[in-house]
């Protein structure tokens, strides 16, 4: 009996104990064994080179890295826990691990997708992935994985989508839009994967069948209603109402379909609309876009007969201080697209748009620009510059009146300074209307007065610019052709046609082709539109054209004038035209640098340098005006010195002799350059 439990001993327990001996030796080899971090590269850090690591284990994928500025930076990532195997519940289909394989019980083609299991396994409702859905990680992979579960789902259900399926479909998700997970869609390498999400929600929405009563699928980052409407409907609204993160406070969303489009339908229809609280973040993540979604994106399918509906967002972030904008999502370019909509009425709580559904826009929101330009600098430069501009416009034309009747004798010389008389009193009108339209609170509270502020301000500056051509075209004139061949009166009234005529055309048409369809303005500013109808190129493209003709004419007149002789009958001309091209070289530059900061301001809204350029170098434009076109003509200051000479030695004549009448003193006024002191008594 002995024998045989020493045999049992050495045969069973031995290896028993050897076994446990070496697990035990294997697991502190193991702990002993440093694990490799996931979230840095081994590679040496070059700039822009990548590097790429495995995902920890039990996870399939990996990390991708980018080198910048000697450092590691992660951009992709595709580890994940679900496949098509282990999304089932256990109960349902079940996994087992022997001898460290994992044994697929059944569905083991490879040819079979999640999608086709699912359809295999709960065609009823969708509810044998839930479980495992809700429980597994936030992972870029995971979400990868989940989107195109619902991609797939909703392109092969054509028919039958009923509330359980909706909610099901709602709840997967779901657990994707959680604000947690928001920075996790920028690693996914698919960058167009939350517009994926969008479409398929919409399109799986679409789909579904609303019986007798009311659905109302409400989870807490995706809310689903739907009602049959008919034109006995005396409208239809569906108010949406929660939290854009897990602690933040609720913002609403309502969707309104008036009486009168409710009568566009032939019969009883379904609207089901959805809203999005954190769709919109995950959005701008994504697709990098340079904006702010302020408000839920809400989704609505109509029936094709509604044309318009309005929408009310209330504003996520409040600021009184920033751009917002109407959009619908462009599904076919993956962006934010500004033609779906208008706003009809804002305020810093709220937002009220007029959209326009269809097959093509079906979500709408609104936008917010991310950086706020209004600053004290930036207004008190533009304020102070304005009061500068307009004494020296004033100081100009009082000068320019002053020594009207010396500096005009010729008729080139007249035809100048009419050029430049009008040039000054455009511009002076165009900086009242522009602070005339400043002082407006914006188009959505006073609309009317801004269209007429935005139209006048379009029209005067236009005509600084078109008076600077007339100016240009007096010059080709004078240099071309025999200067005296047309009555002066003709002259003067193809300038006023070119000065004013052709501005007056260009506002006109611009305000009568925008306005129309609410194009004319811009939503946060009495000015030309740019984002919506691109209404300021009515402005920009004539002003630059204009300069680019201006400059021209400065070459042209520079090549003339080297060959003018000096003794010939046309020296005194030549004088003249070289004088009007000076002024011209120095003001068109100035002119067009203003404007081109101008443009630069479009290009690039955010760069709070190119406003404060633009508004100091636009601000001084009268005092620029008076200085180059007024002040450093020799013969504007010839003739002031004239009369100034002229006023001393008349109250001269005054003091000594007081008794003097009026009529003499102007005499002697005129008298005073041809020896009226070698007659005097």
């Amino acid at each position: 009996m002995t024998h045989i439990l020493l045999l049992y001993y050495f045969v069973f327990l031995l290896p028993t104990e050897s076994c446990r001996t070496l697990c035990q030796v294997a697991n502190k080899s193991k702990e002993k064994m440093p694990a490799r971090p996931h979230d840095v590269c081994d590679g040496v850090c070059v700039d822009n080179s990548h590097c790429s690591q495995p995902c920890p284990p039990d996870t399939q994928g990996n990390t991708g890295f980018l080198c910048r500025q000697k450092k590691w930076h992660k951009i992709t990532e595709t580890c994940r826990t679900l496949n098509a195997f282990n999304i089932f519940e256990t109960n349902s289909y079940s996994v087992q691990p022997f001898g460290g394989n994992t044994v697929i019980k059944e569905y083991a083609k490879e040819s079979e997708t999640i999608t086709d299991l699912l359809m295999q396994k709960c065609p009823q409702d969708l509810s044998c992935v839930l479980r495992n859905i809700r429980q597994s990680p936030r992972s870029p992979g995971n979400i990868a994985v989940i989107v195109q579960l619902l991609h797939n789902i909703s392109t092969v259900l054509w028919t039958g989508v009923d509330e359980v399926k909706m909610q099901s479909y709602s709840t997967m998700a779901n657990h994707i839009l959680n604000s947690r997970s928001i920075s996790n869609w920028t690693f996914i390498p698919e960058r167009n994967s939350s517009c994926v999400l969008l479409h398929s929600v919409n399109s799986f929405a679409r789909k579904l069948f609303i019986n007798k009563y009311p659905i109302d699928i409400s989870d807490a980052f995706i809310h689903t209603t739907g009602a049959t409407i008919s034109r006995d409907n005396a409208g239809k609204n569906f108010t949406f109402s929660m939290r854009i993160n897990d602690t933040g406070s609720e913002i609403t969303g309502r969707v309104l379909i008036s009486r009168d489009e409710l009568q566009k339908i032939p019969a009883p229809s379904q609207a089901v609309s959805i809203a999005f609280p954190t769709l919109g973040a995950i959005l701008e993540a994504s697709v990098l876009e340079n904006v702010t979604v302020n408000g839920l994106v809400l989704s609505v399918i109509l029936p094709k007969e509604l044309k318009r509906i309005s929408l009310i967002f209330e504003k996520i972030s409040k600021s009184e201080e920033r751009r917002t904008q109407c959009v619908g999502w462009h599904p076919l370019e993956s962006r934010w697209d500004q033609q779906a909509c208008q706003m009809i009425q804002e305020n810093s709580q709220q937002a009220v748009c007029k959209c326009r559904p269809s097959k093509l826009f079906t979500s709408f929101s609104i936008l917010t620009s991310p950086h706020i330009l209004e600053s004290p600098i930036l207004t008190h430069v533009t304020y102070i510059g304005l009061g500068i501009s307009i004494c020296s416009l004033i100081l100009c034309l009082s000068i320019e009146a002053l020594v009207w009747g010396q500096v005009t004798k010729t008729e080139i010389s007249y035809l100048r300074h009419v050029c430049v008389a009008n040039i000054a009193a455009t511009l002076l009108m165009a900086d009242v209307w522009f602070i005339v339209a400043s002082f407006l609170s914006g188009p959505m509270t006073h609309h009317n007065a801004c269209v007429a502020a935005t139209f006048f301000v379009h029209f005067f500056y236009l005509s600084v610019f078109f008076w600077m051509l007339a100016k240009a075209l007096l010059i080709l004139y004078g240099i071309l052709i025999v200067f005296h061949t047309l009555p002066k009166s003709v002259l003067v009234a193809a300038l006023f046609s070119v000065g004013y005529g052709c501005p007056l055309l260009i506002a006109a048409v611009t305000v009568a082709a925008t306005e129309p369809s609410k194009g004319y303005l811009r939503p946060e500013a009495c000015w030309l539109n740019w984002d919506m109808t691109k209404a300021l190129l009515a402005f920009v493209v004539p002003a630059l054209a204009i300069v680019v003709v201006n400059l021209i004419t400065v070459t042209l007149v520079i090549v003339k004038t080297q060959r003018a002789a000096i003794g010939s009958s046309m020296f005194q001309e030549v004088r003249a035209i070289v004088r009007i091209s000076k002024n011209i070289a120095i003001l068109t530059p100035l002119l067009g640098l203003t404007w081109g900061f101008g443009i630069a301001t479009v290009v690039d809204d955010s760069n709070l340098a190119f406003h404060i350029i633009f508004s100091l170098l636009n601000a001084f434009q009268g005092f620029f005006i008076l200085v180059f076109g007024t002040i450093l003509d020799p013969k504007i200051r010839e003739a002031l010195k004239s009369r100034v000479t002229s006023a001393k030695w008349i109250s001269r004549i005054s003091a000594v002799k007081p008794s003097y009448s009026l009529l003499h003193v102007e005499c002697c006024e005129n008298a005073l350059w041809y020896g009226w002191f070698r007659s005097a008594p």
